[in-house]
């Protein structure tokens, strides 16, 4: 890991940009090889599109929100994936170009209602919808379709706490029980063999992908787990809402969902697991005045006799051969400028001045890790397909 020192040493020379962008794309040559044996052992089910010298057929359901113009992004150079359906029913009849002008070159088809979409020339689809609208939508597909649901609807196993926090009942029970939690590197035979992939959360996966290694080798207590997060307002959708005007998020910090924010289920959800017994955790986000990015800064108790010493060599040996998560040199500060735009989690751990207590930090662009990336390389590992490919790209600097 020794390449991300430069990460605190970014600077606006063009020959310092360099140089970090040629020290990441040789450590993350480094884990190809792991990637792609790993993605060996998938369902094989390119096997038949290989023998037609074919590309996988995408649609994109919801094309015209920021999660799917991400995936959008993001496919626009995958030597495996072909865009071939598109939908968006306020802009049904647009072309693709017309709703987002930097997607302007891309040769799309035109985006058409989700009644009239079909899906006879589609493999697989990335759903983009609003909760609540996904189900019922996701149930009538058909059932050839590998799919990655990026809204909430199937993420809660316990369909009693979805109509709890989402204020209305599951539609799609028999689909909740198929559905696999799609945290990557968490999950990754799970989510090889799944059909149905519910993709995480942005604030869920920037605290999961610290706590879980940790909670799992017994280092930190699951009481008192204090978590302060904070997103770029790109996180609240792409809708007209006034609480998400310039005016009213700019030159300020816009906290929300206090004690009740959609995701705390999800977090919990997953740490209990995690702990095999349950887990309460205190969480507050914030919006801040940036278009993109996401920090969560976690307040752990280590178990007795652990130090933080313990807890940053587990998350070193645990992630060592990830491609996307990088626990960083010690006392280096993980930032948001140093993912954007990237597939990467950077993360560290600090002790706190508390005796017992650590701090955990960790970043994601919350529309790739935290949304449309990690829903490619969930759907690459449901294909067969190296897990990395059409998210090689180094992050945006400045």
């Amino acid at each position: 890991m020794s390449s991300l020192s430069s990460l605190n040493s970014f600077c606006i020379d063009r020959g310092c940009l360099i140089k970090f962008q040629d020290e990441l794309k040789n450590l993350v040559a480094t884990k190809l090889c792991v990637r792609a044996s790993l993605a060996s052992s998938a369902p094989r089910f390119e096997e038949i599109k290989a023998q037609k010298s074919e590309k996988f057929r995408i649609g994109v359901l919801g094309a015209s929100g920021y999660t799917g113009s991400e995936i959008i992004r993001l496919l626009a150079n995958h030597p495996n994936y072909q865009i071939t359906l598109m939908t968006a029913d306020r802009k049904a009849g647009q072309s693709i170009g017309s709703v987002f002008p930097h997607l302007v070159k891309q040769e799309l088809p035109d985006m058409v209602a989700v009644k009239d979409a079909d899906f006879s020339n589609v493999d697989a689809v990335f759903c983009c919808l609003p909760h609540g609208t996904t189900q019922e939508i996701i149930r009538g597909l058909p059932n050839s379709l590998r799919i990655v649901d990026l809204s909430a609807d199937f993420r809660l196993q316990d369909v009693g706490e979805y109509e709890e926090w989402y204020g209305q009942p599951h539609r799609a029970l028999e689909l909740q029980k198929e559905a696999v939690y799609g945290l990557t590197e968490i999950s990754r035979p799970e989510i090889q063999s799944a059909r149905l992939v519910a993709n995480p959360g942005c604030y869920p996966t920037s605290i999961q992908l610290p706590l879980i290694p940790l909670i799992k080798a017994n280092l930190i207590e699951v009481k008192n787990i204090i978590i302060d997060s904070k997103s770029g307002v790109s996180g609240a959708g792409r809708g007209a809402k006034e609480t998400n005007l310039y005016t009213e998020i700019a030159e300020g910090i816009h906290s929300y969902g206090v004690t009740r924010h959609r995701h705390v289920p999800e977090i919990e959800q997953g740490l209990s697991e995690a702990a095999k017994s349950n887990v309460t955790v205190s969480f507050t986000p914030h919006l801040m005045p940036m278009s993109r990015g996401m920090q969560s800064t976690i307040y752990v108790e280590m178990a007795p006799g652990a130090s933080t010493e313990d807890l940053y060599q587990h998350l070193k040996d645990f992630y060592e051969k990830e491609e996307f998560v990088f626990l960083l040199k010690k006392n280096e500060i993980p930032h948001t400028r140093h993912v954007r735009g990237s597939n990467y989690c950077l993360m560290n751990v600090f002790p706190d001045r508390i005796p017992g207590r650590a701090i955990i930090i960790s970043v994601i662009d919350n529309l790739v890790k935290g949304a449309s990336g990690q829903a490619l390389q969930n759907l690459n590992l449901m294909m067969g397909i190296p897990e990395n490919e059409g998210l090689r790209s180094v992050p945006l600097f400045p």
